[in-house]
């Protein structure tokens, strides 16, 4: 059975919706409660959090990339749960203007598809009363939304949470819990949004004070009472087609951004896993038969890799006569250098001719759509995939062959066109600065 779920959104990004689902899934889980978390939209770095905070793997759901049986055989992961919450990302409604595979990318999607209620996250600061007019315009906008209440955060004072309660119930929205303001558990940032999961030392103090504040200020009881859209349909998972049989999969603080619903399809294939961390010095483990370099974060460890002779060399190796693939940083990794923010050039493994910098900082955002004009790790030529976009490098040069076709969400051409390089042993070098969602929408 898959269990009832909500949905915890916002009007905007910065609101408090991640410190509110990390304090409900630590909450919950010290009550015993299994909970399933989801993030709805392409964001990488979240879904490690969620693991952490619940005990559960966290997998994206994505209307725009993913067509519904994916979204739906996604969700047979919450088997066995208790309940499910499902992240939103940004604004409720904010997505892209042309509709993908089941939507436009909009969490309000998701929560229509899977019959989620929305828990609205609203910073009722700078206001009392009219936090209600906002509240009531999320409430109706998409009439087929479920919409369960919201959730009041950073209140100044009891008497500033009496005024906005006031509001809301003349406009008879609920209110599910009122946060007061506070500041020590916000979690820090960096450019690409949140420090990761695995960088935070002090993650389970963070997640066990959340869950104290939260399950404070939050009614519970009542939160768990409104999710809705429980089935016991559960329908089988899309298959993932592995890159390869053996993977080598970088792995570290410079290589950690991959797709959650990726690495269970590559296993629930057969396929078998094999970590390596470059930032150890480590090569590529020989018995594989495909090397995968996640994105991540080479900038911040660009001198490391540098030095890291024998990751280089082992990769050259590799590469001679077997498949590497790089997506995002491990795209950069590939390439001949990486200029650092400070203007420092750093000498990456050379695979590939791209040169990349950050001291030239460019902002790329969005969904992306690839026509591959050559065969990729586990996809034929001519291929159709999904993919998100979201970096500040800036690319001096990119002299390879192209290896796709790639536009926008709006089907604008895209300059980035990865690379293709081919070696005579009969292995190649390939590279993209999209991270692949799925293939086929």
């Amino acid at each position: 059975m898959i269990p009832p779920g909500l949905m915890i959104s916002a009007p905007a990004s910065g609101t408090g919706k991640t410190t509110l689902m990390l304090g409900l899934l630590a909450a919950f889980r010290a009550q015993g409660i299994e909970v399933q978390p989801f993030k709805s939209g392409p964001d990488y770095i979240d879904p490690a959090f969620h693991t952490a905070a619940s005990g559960r793997a966290s997998f994206n759901l994505d209307s725009w990339s993913m067509d519904r049986a994916r979204i739906d055989g996604l969700a047979g992961n919450a088997a066995g749960a208790d309940l499910i919450l499902a992240e939103g990302s940004m604004g409720l409604f904010d997505g892209v203007a042309r509709p993908g595979g089941c939507g436009n990318g909009a969490s309000a999607d998701i929560a229509t598809l899977m019959g989620w209620p929305v828990v609205l996250v609203l910073d009722v600061s700078g206001a009392a009363q009219s936090v209600a007019a906002t509240a009531l315009g999320f409430s109706k906008m998409r009439p087929e939304m479920p919409f369960a209440g919201v959730v009041l955060n950073r209140v100044a004072s009891p008497r500033h949470e009496t005024l906005v309660r006031v509001g809301m119930e003349q406009v008879g929205v609920k209110v599910l819990g009122s946060l007061p303001r506070r500041s020590e558990i916000e979690l820090p940032e960096r450019h690409l949004g949140l420090v990761q999961a695995g960088e935070q030392e002090n993650l389970p103090d963070l997640l066990a004070d959340a869950a104290a504040f939260v399950a404070e200020h939050v009614d519970l009881q009542a939160l768990r009472a409104a999710a809705g859209g429980a089935t016991d349909a559960i329908k089988d998972p899309a298959k993932v087609i592995p890159p390869g049989q053996r993977i080598a999969l970088a792995q570290d603080s410079a290589f950690a951004f991959v797709y959650p619903h990726l690495l269970a399809g590559w296993r629930a294939a057969g396929a078998e896993v094999l970590p390596f961390s470059p930032l150890a010095d480590e090569a590529p483990d020989d018995s594989a038969d495909v090397c995968w370099l996640p994105g991540g974060y080479p900038e911040l460890h660009a001198g490391t890799l540098a030095a890291a002779e024998r990751f280089r060399a082992g990769l050259q190796k590799f590469a001679q006569a077997r498949p590497v693939h790089g997506e995002c940083g491990g795209y950069m990794a590939m390439g001949a250098g990486l200029i650092d923010k400070d203007g420092t050039r750093h000498q990456m493994t050379g695979l590939l001719g791209l040169e990349t910098s950050f001291a030239k900082r460019k902002f790329h955002l969005g969904y992306r759509k690839a026509d591959l004009n050559a065969p990729l790790p586990g996809h034929a030529v001519r291929a159709r995939l999904t993919g998100h976009e979201f970096h500040y490098a800036t690319i001096l040069e990119e002299p390879d062959e192209p290896l796709a076709h790639i536009t926008d969400a709006n089907d604008q051409p895209v300059p980035e066109t990865g690379s293709l390089r081919r070696y005579e042993g009969g292995g190649c070098a390939t590279g993209t600065f999209f991270h692949m969602i799925a293939e086929g929408v």
